[in-house]
């Protein structure tokens, strides 16, 4: 959830993905949020006392992902057309 609202604000706001429209990065920043929430926070923080459990960490690993994903997407078609 996180990582799609990130999207969303980096193509009202920032200026990101404006040449795909506002759903690609909305799914580029859901897909990063996933990956950092799920996959990489767990790597770097202590194991949840209930699983499923709000972490604001977890938080902070799905948001700097899906950031980094949005800055990767915009400079990959800027760059290179894709």
């Amino acid at each position: 959830m996180a990582g799609g609202i990130l999207g969303w604000v980096g193509f009202k706001f920032v200026g990101f993905n404006e040449e795909r429209g506002m759903v690609v990065s909305i799914i580029i920043g859901a897909v990063g949020g996933f990956l950092g929430g799920k996959l990489i926070a767990p790597m770097f923080t202590a194991a949840e006392t209930l699983p499923g459990a709000f972490s604001m960490s977890a938080l902070f690993f799905a948001a700097a992902v899906a950031a980094a994903a949005l800055a990767a997407g915009n400079l990959v078609y800027k760059r290179w057309g894709m």
